[in-house]
């Protein structure tokens, strides 16, 4: 195990000096910046498939299409088995982690948007997971999660204010079955499940309706767009001279490549947000519809900075 930090430098001189000595090699770390270092490495020409890599991730939601993005950089082929998303806190550790069962699950509710609303009562995607009840046993109040745990200081019913909510083993496999997916078998893991929205604050409101970080994250992995950003944005709401309202978009430049057309980074999240955000789709007048789109170049001190925990909205 090494652990040097958030130095992409130093993370690809420790991999390549390490990892030929071994039989795989397993990246662990907050999803946007696991990207940056396979990013960087492909960009130096860093043999990530050759390493048989595999991630360790915490810390945000990712979708989807992140995964098999970074599926692609990485050289990594099985999807439901060669990353893994932990929930956990600071205070509590492990509360529960992505499986096989669940990342399959995921997937086809993915590319399936009315089917997750349905289920999730939400047109977000968010982190699902399975727990052990008798380690950490979960309840949901007013639509946030809270848990009670044992260990060195113990937690009764402990609020952290995630947005979630729980669904048993049998009732979310009998939803898959009905909606044609089978996921029933022998060895099946039998846990139940608690799926993560985050925290509601993270959102802005923009003519009554929440913008969600993450239905911008969908937007910027279109493949015309992935390799020229490095993922990381910030949403924010802005007002004219004409006291107007207009939904903003900053991005980050990939370093190395060049700066995407704003124009199309604007018709993907316009397109994005109308497919997967109802209140966007409902709320927002036509002519407000399209943000305005900023490409920073990278490390950007006012939206970038580097080393410290990216903040995707203001």
């Amino acid at each position: 195990m090494a652990t040097p930090g958030n130095s992409v430098e130093e993370i690809l001189r420790v991999v390549g000096e390490l990892a030929p000595r071994y039989e795989q090699v397993v990246l662990a770390g907050y999803p946007p910046f696991v990207k940056n270092v396979v990013d960087e490495g492909v960009r130096r020409g860093v043999d990530w498939p050759a390493y048989r890599v595999k991630m360790l991730l915490a810390g945000e939601v990712f979708s989807e299409a992140w995964r098999d993005l970074m599926g692609q950089r990485a050289g990594m082929t099985r999807p439901e088995r060669d990353s893994v998303s932990l929930y956990g806190t600071a205070d509590a550790g492990v509360l529960g982690n992505e499986t096989p069962l669940s990342v399959r699950i995921r997937r086809f509710l993915a590319s399936r948007p009315p089917l997750a609303r349905e289920l999730f009562g939400d047109p977000r995607l968010p982190t699902l997971v399975q727990y052990d009840p008798m380690l950490r046993y979960f309840e949901c109040v007013d639509g946030t999660l809270v848990f009670t745990g044992d260990g060195g200081v113990p937690l009764v019913r402990y609020h952290i204010a995630d947005e979630g909510g729980l669904l048993s083993h049998a009732s979310l496999v009998e939803f898959c079955a009905r909606h044609g997916l089978d996921v029933s078998g022998p060895g099946d893991d039998e846990r139940p499940f608690v799926y993560v929205f985050g925290r509601s604050l993270f959102t802005v409101s923009y003519f009554g309706a929440n913008i969600y970080p993450e239905n911008v994250t969908v937007a910027l992995e279109d493949p015309t767009l992935a390799d020229r950003l490095t993922g990381r944005f910030v949403i924010q709401v802005l007002t004219t001279a004409d006291e107007d309202r207009r939904l903003s978009v900053v991005v980050e430049r990939a370093p190395d490549r060049p700066a995407p057309d704003p124009a199309r980074v604007a018709v993907a999240v316009h397109e994005t947000l109308m497919r997967l955000n109802s209140e966007f789709a409902n709320y927002v007048p036509a002519e407000h519809r399209t943000p305005v789109v900023e490409v920073r170049e990278p490390g950007d001190p006012d939206y970038f900075p580097v080393g410290v925990k990216h903040r995707y909205s203001r």
